[in-house]
C-alpha cells in the first residue's frame, strides 16, 4: 500500500472511531484588577528591573492626539512600550504611566495617531519625552485621516486609533486602540526604525 492508499484508511478509521463529546470548559472568572499593596511587593531593586528589562531592544514611538477642546494644542508623548495586539479585530496596544499630564488629554480626545520614530529621529524622540514643554514647536506634521491626530513628518509607520479599552497594570496603564487607518514608509527609501536598548539609542545594523 502507497502513501496515499494508508492516508485514505487512516481517515476513514479516523472516522469509523466515535468519541465522546467534550464537555464545555467554563471560563476563568476574571481576577480583581487593583495596585499591589506595599507589603505584596517583591523584593525587587527598581535599578535593576530597569537594568534587566533594558536588554529587551524596543522600537520608539510617538504617540499623538488632537486637542480635545478649542485652543488647547495637540498632545503627543514618546513612548517604547507599544505592540501590536490583535489581528481581527486589528488591535494595537501602549504603556502609560498612572502620572502621566498626557494621558488625560489623549483619553479625553478619544482617539491617538502612533508615529513608529526614523532612526535619524532620536532628536524628536528627546523634544516628546520632556514634560511641560511645546512638544509641538517646530515639528512638522499633518492630520491622520481617521482621528485627525498629529502625523509626523519623517515616521517609517503611522497607526490611527480609537481608544478601545484601558487597563490598569500596576504603576501603567494599558491603553487598547482599534485601528481605522495605517501605512508605512517604502523600505527602500526608509533609514530604518530608531530603537531603544540599555538606556540609550541605537540602530540596525546591515
Amino acid at each position: 500500500m502507497g502513501q496515499a492508499g494508508m492516508a485514505e484508511a487512516a481517515v476513514r478509521y479516523l472516522r469509523s472511531v466515535r468519541t465522546a463529546a467534550p464537555e464545555p470548559v467554563e471560563a476563568l472568572p476574571r481576577p480583581d484588577l487593583r495596585c499591589v499593596g506595599a507589603d505584596e511587593r517583591a523584593p525587587l531593586d527598581a535599578r535593576e528591573f530597569r537594568r534587566v528589562l533594558g536588554s529587551f531592544a524596543t522600537g520608539v514611538a510617538v504617540v499623538t492626539a488632537p486637542a480635545a477642546t478649542a485652543g488647547e494644542p495637540p498632545a503627543g508623548f514618546a513612548c517604547q512600550s507599544f505592540t501590536s495586539l490583535s489581528l481581527d479585530p486589528p488591535l494595537v496596544a501602549f504603556m502609560v504611566g498612572r502620572t502621566s499630564t498626557t494621558w488625560p488629554r489623549i483619553a479625553r480626545a478619544g482617539v491617538f495617531c502612533v508615529n513608529v520614530l526614523g532612526s535619524r529621529q532620536g532628536e524628536l524622540c528627546r523634544a516628546f519625552a520632556v514634560s511641560g514643554a511645546d512638544k509641538f514647536a517646530g515639528v512638522a506634521y499633518d492630520a491622520a485621516p481617521a482621528s485627525g491626530s498629529p502625523r509626523l513628518t519623517g515616521a517609517v509607520a503611522w497607526i490611527d486609533c480609537a481608544i478601545h479599552a484601558v487597563h490598569t497594570g500596576g504603576d501603567h496603564l494599558v491603553v487598547v486602540g482599534r485601528v481605522n487607518a495605517l501605512g508605512a514608509e517604502d523600505s527602500a527609501g526608509s533609514d530604518g526604525p530608531l530603537l531603544f536598548h540599555r538606556g540609550r539609542f541605537a540602530r540596525l545594523a546591515d
